[in-house]
This record gives C-alpha cells, sequence and structure tokens, in this order.
C-alpha cells in the first residue's frame, strides 16, 4: 500500500511526540552565525530526527519552509513548533506553489526515464509533449490512444508508460510485456488497445515495471493519468481538443511567470 499525506502527517506527529516531551535540547554553540534557513533545518531536525526530507527551502512567506517528503510537500514553522499540509497560493498570480513543486518534482522523476524506455507517437516537429500512464485494458485509455491521431495532428505528442492497475503478474501486466516484446511497439499498443490479443514473446521488458514503479512513486489511483512536459497532471481523459487548451493555458502562464 502506498503510504498516503494522512500517513506521513501522522508519522510526522508520531515522531516529533517520541522525542519531545519538552523543550528541545540546546545545540552546541557554532562558530559562525547559522543563517535563518540552516536554523528553522535544525529545529526540524531535532523535532523530527528520524525524518530525512528530500529538500527543505525558504518559501515567499516569511517564517515558513517548505519541506520536501517524496512526492508530498508541506510546511513548517521556522521554530518548527507548528506544520501545515495544503496548498500555498500567491494571491498576486492567483499562483498553487505547492502544485508548481509538485511539478517540479514530477518532471524531475520524468526526466530520470530514457525515450528508449516509454512508446511515443507524434507526427511532425510537435508543440507539445505529454506523458500517459496507460493500462492496456483500461476504457478510458482505450477511449484516449482511439484518438491518438488526433492528438498528434494537433501537434501534441503522446509519450506512454505502462501502469497495469492490478499489479504484478496481471493479465493487464502480461498485455503490457506482449505490446513491449513486438517488434513494432506503436502498432502493437494499437492492436492491444482495440483488443486484439498479441502473440507472447521473450524480451527485456523492465520498462513495464519503471512505469509502474514511477506510478507508484505519483501516487497514481487511476489511468489514464497524463503528465505535462512541465510536470502538472492535466488529466484524466482529455479530448484532443481539451488537451490543446489545458496544454496552451499552462504554456501561458509559464510565459507571464517568466
Amino acid at each position: 500500500m502506498r503510504p498516503t499525506l494522512s500517513f506521513i502527517f501522522a508519522s510526522l506527529l508520531a515522531s516529533s511526540a517520541a522525542v519531545h516531551g519538552g523543550p528541545a535540547a540546546p545545540t552546541p554553540a557554532p562558530t559562525q552565525a547559522p543563517t535563518q534557513l540552516e536554523q528553522a533545518r535544525s529545529a526540524f531536525q531535532q523535532r523530527f530526527p528520524t525524518v530525512k526530507p528530500a529538500d527543505f527551502r525558504a518559501t515567499p512567506l516569511p517564517g515558513v519552509y517548505e519541506v520536501t517528503l517524496g512526492m508530498d510537500v508541506l510546511y513548517v514553522s521556522a521554530d518548527a513548533r507548528y506544520l501545515v499540509r495544503g496548498a500555498l497560493i500567491g494571491l498576486d498570480g492567483n499562483d498553487d506553489l505547492t502544485e508548481r513543486r509538485r511539478a517540479e518534482l514530477r518532471r524531475s522523476l520524468l526526466a530520470t526515464v530514457p525515450d528508449s524506455q516509454l512508446i511515443v507517437f507524434r507526427q511532425g516537429a510537435p508543440k507539445y509533449s505529454v506523458t500517459v500512464f496507460t493500462d492496456v485494458d483500461c476504457g478510458y485509455c482505450r477511449k484516449l490512444h482511439a484518438e491518438i491521431a488526433e492528438y498528434t495532428r494537433r501537434g501534441i505528442e503522446v509519450r506512454y508508460l505502462f501502469f497495469p492497475r492490478a499489479g504484478l503478474g496481471s493479465e493487464s501486466w502480461q498485455k503490457a510485456q506482449d505490446v513491449w516484446c513486438a517488434k513494432d511497439r506503436n502498432a502493437a499498443l494499437t492492436s492491444a488497445k482495440r483488443g486484439d490479443l498479441l502473440p507472447h514473446r521473450e524480451c527485456d521488458a523492465s520498462a513495464v515495471a519503471t512505469g509502474y514503479r514511477l506510478g507508484e512513486a505519483f501516487r497514481l489511483d487511476g489511468t489514464p493519468m497524463i503528465i505535462s512536459a512541465e510536470g502538472y497532471q492535466i488529466g484524466g481523459y482529455l479530448t484532443p481538443a481539451e488537451m490543446l487548451q489545458r496544454l496552451s493555458g499552462l504554456a501561458a502562464k509559464a510565459k507571464a511567470r517568466s
């Protein structure tokens, strides 16, 4: 079972309670005055000694710091007495800073997957690119793929990763492997999504496990899951027109921020 944000939050509270019956023990005086960020990080580590954040950084909100735990983004006060879970919104630009940070995390993880581990559909020089976690047997995944020519015609490159929802050893996992081991993976995926049975072949199908592990890291709970090139989760199934509108909107926001 993948840990939920509530589970992680409860674990943090338990970690704090285990070591904080009273005030934090004093630390030796440093030879050089620590920065505010270093002081906040030290306070967090004293309260949660068993927690190792992937990142700890300042936020635009004075006295509040961002803590990254996997795909979870939390906020803590400088003295580590208060922990906040929720979205940090920049009201001047109506900008969800928490989701923007999650997008950065997704983008960095997707960048670790080489093109050789994906099945890519494109026409010409695409203007946009999306990564789609797909299950061969998922109804909306099939609906999306039935319109693949229209997505690509509109300048959207579709990069597929497998996420067989039933897990390792399931029928959907085997179908994903059969697609991956075919000579023409693009054609095989199209056939499989039409319901055709593919011949079983043996090959290195580790790409299926790669997609599945990444989907778990993203806390994926359904397919298709569509991720923009910037790392934003934009669907669920979207029609070609809806997807193009969503992607152009993200591009406009990114341009406005730059």
